[in-house]
């Protein structure tokens, strides 16, 4: 982007910057908010990339006093109080106000895209060491994971603390009460019930946060001969299905705040209790985040008697199309494999394996949160395509 400036002009009586482009386009600023976003050192601390002018010092009904083009790469403004601002054509260009420019910077912020799967899956693969020493290949993994939910690593290391070393990639793991990191193994007395050998169930894990983890990660040391098979499904996909199919039940399920708890002791004792709807969703009721965990909802239940059924009702529709051949993608960790999902998307299960005198299937997991993930991916894209 190299945008140049044609003419600049004030409107309503100095309230608006109208911007005219070379491209003939044209932006137009309310001048609160460009005297609010003043560049110069006195409001705004560079070195931070950060805001210095206080809100209380700011007149929401300012107008400019002055507006000129001192070249075709920048405007100037002088205020009422003689302070004067200065504005770089492509910094103005990216914020236009305009709702095509507003949805491409949003886009490049957040990269909103998905790619919705079924049982056709073609499992994304990056080899672990890849990730580990080339941006280019993490750069990958990270766009992968947040378009996609799901990249398997390959050819990790069979021991534990190759999740630390992911965690560091990107920043920093989530600490929880169960641990920075903890281990998925048949244990006597399990105080989760990932810890036994029995079937999971579709879930996400950690509805009872008010944070859920954003990310989970699962590295295979050791895996059973017959049974322990990893079940996913794409949440989002399978909302958006129930959303057409049954609008009522995806209401339902996304108003209805469920009650979740977990209590026990691992890291730390703990007591944890939380609220949280099925399918969370936007302000266009668009599903964000699944947050379904059967084996932590609460026997306490928050509604009226009369509205228990025709939920119960509503899960049983959503918890259906889950699990339907279509939708559910099986396959079996190999030892040195690190299944890496979006825990607000991805739904995943595990069939059930024969438990014996000694630990037979042995996964270490972690989480990470999404802004950590993402500060990760925006740096590497600075980074790999030398962008600002």
């Amino acid at each position: 982007m190299n945008p140049g400036i044609q003419r600049v002009e004030a409107l309503d009586a100095g309230r608006l910057v109208r911007v005219e482009w070379e491209d003939g386009s044209e932006s137009r600023y309310p001048c609160v908010w460009l005297r609010d976003n003043c560049q110069c050192p006195r409001c705004f601390l560079r070195s931070a990339g950060a805001r210095r002018l206080l809100f209380e010092d700011l007149d929401v009904n300012i107008a400019a006093k002055d507006v000129t083009r001192p070249d075709r790469k920048k405007i100037s403004i002088t205020w009422p109080d003689e302070h004067a601002s200065e504005y770089d054509a492509e910094w103005l260009k990216k914020r236009c106000f305009s709702e095509e420019a507003r949805a491409e910077m949003q886009k490049d912020l957040f990269l909103p895209e998905r790619q919705y799967w079924g049982s056709d899956l073609q499992l994304p693969k990056i080899p672990f060491e890849e990730i580990m020493f080339n941006d280019e290949s993490a750069y990958r993994w990270l766009c992968t994971l947040k378009k996609v939910g799901i990249v398997l690593l390959t050819g990790a290391a069979t021991r534990q603390g190759e999740l630390v070393k992911l965690g560091h990639r990107i920043g920093f793991l989530r600490l929880t009460f169960y641990g920075p990191t903890w281990q998925v193994q048949d244990k006597a007395d399990a105080n989760n019930v990932a810890y036994t050998t029995g079937k999971l169930c579709f879930h996400t894990d950690y509805p009872v946060l008010q944070h859920p983890p954003g990310v989970q990660f699962l590295h295979c040391i050791k895996q059973t001969a017959a049974g322990g098979e990893s079940e996913v499904v794409d949440g989002f996909h399978v909302a958006n299905k129930l959303k057409k199919q049954s609008p009522q039940a995806y209401q339902i399920l996304s108003s209805t705040a469920v009650d979740y708890t977990d209590v026990g002791v691992d890291y730390c004792d703990f007591a944890v209790q939380c609220k949280q709807r099925i399918i969370d969703v936007d302000s266009r009721g668009e599903a964000v985040r699944i947050n379904y965990n059967n084996a932590t909802r609460d026997t306490v239940f928050d509604i009226p008697a009369e509205k228990v059924r025709p939920f119960y009702a509503a899960l049983k529709e959503f918890n259906d199309l889950l699990n339907s051949a279509e939708h559910k993608f099986t396959f079996k960790l190999k030892p040195g494999d690190i299944v890496t999902f979006d825990n607000w998307r991805v739904l995943h299960g595990r069939q059930s394996y024969q438990s014996g005198s000694e630990v037979t299937r042995h996964l270490e997991g972690a989480y990470a949160d999404w802004d950590v993930v993402m500060s990760r991916l925006r740096l590497l894209r600075k980074s790999v395509l030398n962008r600002d």
